[in-house]
């Protein structure tokens, strides 16, 4: 226990507490653009707290919505507004007088980022936000992601100047908000709102220019990225509060050693690349011996390092090399600032040196714990002093007179007729993702498409029950097994009713024994293809590549998972953002689990941590995903770079604990790179067990479930391991090499050699990725 909690509280903490007692709630609810649904969402929750008994009023909302936002108002109160007209339009602010008299216990304000009139009380809607917090009364408002100021500038180069705005909030605004909410909505929402006319005539000529699909899609990726951000310092503060060392999981943080020479820019480079394809951030640090003077080669390096690590983004640090070890200080500066990437420079030692005063590499893994070691490849000898290795695709020319084969006649034929897949994702059970999926099915059913509820989980939440409406249920399928009996998604039924849409719960979902399929994702998969379309829900613990993470995060092994494909192949999709207390508050009152289940859950999975974690990384991986279908779109939008590159990423595999790891780090790197990946596995000479038959078979259907290819070689003497894996990996042209750290001894390296060390020698010029196998730890 933390000698924290018996500390007396200095007079200015408990002036802070109980002024924090005194104030009134603030919730911001952010969306991309106009039209994303912010004061739908803020009147929606209005009417709700209004249900449970909360006095709310509103105190403005924006007069350009459409008509289904206003019918959201409800029974809800309103408070006057002052009126008031700049260069011929009418503007409105706020009537604090009157809503103070009002004193309700929550107020509903639209449009954060509002200069106010010149004889107003206060200058900005911020000021009177903070005014009426100040007299304990909540706020819920909204406002656009690039009304933040320091968003602004890099939300209107990536649109090439279509955004525009008058007035902004500061980003310190949202670290003092109770609670953030981020409204993901598609680009292909939010043009198909545009088309039913919800903005008036004036309003719709403003956002022309901005709405096209490449615009909404790099402001949307620029919005999960900077709440992933803010999250990220959030989850940061916690792990501090609670002294929990160590990368978090829920993002990658990478660090580029180097020193003053002129390898240093191709390993901050490299650096860059590995950090902006994994979404992370870079750190570049050079140790150095106290006193010691510099060369005037030195210096110039220096000064052209510090201004690449500048222009990539990253951060830049000169530390004193306080010990002998460089290995130690690196993984306590590692540990330190949470880094899950080291990127270093190929050795330069030979075989025997490394004997004397052994490997860096292998020091730095066997210190330290969850942090991979990205070794760069010294293409000086071959290629010269380049800056960046990239090997470019001679992009096919199709001649289109050129008639289909068979196979890709089919393939196209199938694509047009495949039902369309939306998938809602969310950080944990209990964000609304059910909730949300019903409504639109609703609105759909309005609309006069025939839809259907194929399987629907409420796990007794009767607010989701209230949310089914007119909707028409399909009965789970009765399976028999073992004297009794089991309940399925009747998938045939749903094909024989052929709807248009049919709603999906629990994408994730391992089917009863004895079903047509194992996974409910194949259930889905037969529904598309038979051209009905799919509304699903599933949590970002069950992406397959990010099992590793997850487990890192909660310490539980997630069983259920969906291979990535499936959310690549999917057409849309959404995530539903939530903050970790809101979500806590809601497990509290029984709205996610029963009673029984509420003290463990809130003490194991649903611990704060945890819930701040599992949301960054749901805010990056959806992030992720829009950058990927951006790139379809449009590659010369990209937010990562060059694309064309022809990569193979080779995985070496054995059948011990941390293959899987090594297979999904290897997929992810794999797709993000768009290259090939192959996983390869040397058996020996006789005959493998029952339980290394079992390995093998789950590795390979691994490797195949994430769209690899599994490679078996034999070799009858273990000392040609290395020889047959060196051949292949030349032989497939490999640009990049993954293997897990060697669990040898110190002295069985000596003695007998190591194959990571081997592998690390012969393959100099190719970038090598070393996985920590946490088995050892």
């Amino acid at each position: 226990m933390s000698d924290r909690q018996f500390r007396r509280k200095s007079p200015e903490e408990l002036l802070a507490s109980i002024q924090k007692i005194k104030k009134g709630r603030l919730k911001i609810i952010i969306g991309t653009v106009s039209g994303s649904g912010k004061t739908y969402h803020m009147l929606q929750e209005g009417n709700v707290l209004k249900e449970r008994g909360i006095d709310v009023v509103i105190g403005l909302i924006s007069e350009i919505n459409r008509q289904k936002t206003i019918d959201q108002i409800g029974c809800l109160d309103k408070v006057s507004t002052i009126n008031w007209k700049e260069g011929g339009t009418t503007l409105q602010d706020l009537d604090l007088e009157a809503i103070i008299s009002r004193n309700p216990e929550v107020v509903l304000i639209d449009s954060l980022a509002h200069q106010n009139r010149p004889d107003a009380k206060f200058q900005t809607r911020l000021e009177d936000i903070h005014y009426l917090i100040s007299k304990n009364i909540g706020v819920i408002t909204t406002m656009n992601i690039y009304e933040i100021k320091e968003v602004y500038d890099e939300a209107t180069k990536l649109t090439d100047g279509k955004v525009k705005g008058s007035f902004f909030v500061p980003e310190e605004t949202l670290a003092l908000a109770d609670e953030v909410k981020l409204l993901d909505v598609t680009p292909e929402v939010i043009l198909q709102r545009s088309k039913e006319d919800f903005y008036n005539k004036d309003e719709n000529q403003k956002h022309s220019q901005l709405f096209h699909k490449s615009n909404l899609a790099v402001l949307r990726e620029l919005a999960l990225r900077f709440i992933a951000s803010e999250v990220n310092d959030e989850l940061d503060e916690y792990r501090e509060k609670h002294g929990i060392v160590g990368p978090s999981g829920a993002s990658e943080k990478v660090l580029v050693t180097v020193q003053y020479h002129w390898n240093g820019s191709i390993l901050i480079r490299r650096g860059q690349q590995i950090s902006k394809r994994l979404g992370g951030d870079i750190q570049v640090v050079c140790f150095r011996p106290p006193n010691k003077k510099f060369t005037n080669d030195e210096l110039t390096f220096k000064r052209s390092i510090i201004k690449l690590v500048e222009k990539v983004g990253g951060n830049f640090e000169e530390l004193p090399l306080s010990s002998n070890s460089i290995a130690s200080e690196i993984v306590e500066y590692s540990v330190r600032n949470n880094i899950t990437s080291i990127v270093l420079g190929q050795s330069k030692r030979t075989r025997w040196e490394e004997i004397v005063n052994g490997s860096i590499v292998n020091k730095i893994l066997r210190k330290t714990k969850n942090i991979d070691v990205f070794i760069v490849a010294d293409r000086a000898e071959k290629d010269g002093e380049r800056v960046i290795p990239t090997m470019q695709v001679n992009k096919e020319i199709v001649d289109p007179y050129r008639r289909l084969s068979p196979h890709e006649l089919a393939q196209k034929i199938y694509k047009i007729k495949r039902g369309t897949l939306k998938v809602y994702i969310g950080a944990a059970p209990g964000v609304g993702k059910t909730y949300t999926m019903l409504r639109e099915g609703n609105e759909l059913k309005k609309k006069g498409i025939d839809i259907i509820i194929g399987l629907l989980e409420t796990h007794g939440r009767k607010e989701t029950l209230e949310k089914v409406g007119d909707l028409d249920i399909i009965p789970r399928k009765v399976i028999p097994y073992k004297g009794t009996t089991l309940e399925e998604m009747d998938t045939e039924a749903i094909i024989q009713r052929n709807p248009e849409v049919v709603l999906i719960d629990e994408l994730a979902h391992t089917n009863v024994p004895e079903s047509k399929f194992n996974k409910r994702h194949m259930d889905v998969e037969e529904i598309l293809a038979a051209g009905i379309s799919v509304i699903s829900t599933m949590n970002i613990q069950h992406v397959e590549s990010l099992n590793d993470s997850v487990e890192q995060i909660t310490g539980v092994r997630v069983r259920e998972t969906v291979p990535d494909n499936v959310l690549r192949d999917a057409n849309e999709i959404e995530l539903i953002d939530i903050s970790p207390k809101a979500l806590r508050d809601r497990m509290k009152e029984g709205r996610i689990y029963a009673p029984l289940k509420i003290e463990q859950s809130l003490n194991n999975f649903f611990k704060t941590g945890n819930l701040i974690a599992l949301r960054e990384l749901a805010l990056r991986e959806v992030a992720d995903d829009v950058d990927e279908r951006l790139e379809a779109w449009e590659r010369d939008l990209t937010l990562r770079g060059p694309w064309r590159q022809e990569e193979v990423i080779f995985v070496c595999i054995n059948l011990k604990l941390n293959s899987e790891r090594l297979i999904r780090r290897g997929f992810r790197l794999a797709y993000r790179l768009k290259a090939k990946l192959y996983v390869a596995y040397v058996k020996e000479l006789g005959e493998l067990s029952e339980d290394e038959q079992l390995s093998l078979k789950k590795i390979k259907e691994l490797t195949i479930r994430l769209g690899g290819s599994f490679e078996l070689y034999e070799t009858t003497d273990r000392r040609h391991v290395f020889i047959e894996l060196v051949k292949n990996i030349i032989e497939k042209k490999t640009t990049h090499v993954i293997m897990g750290q060697s669990a040898r001894t110190r002295w069985e390296e000596i003695k007998t050699g190591s194959i990571v060390q081997k592998l690390l020698r012969e393959l100099r010029h190719l970038d090598v990725l070393v996985v920590a196998d946490q088995s050892l730890k």
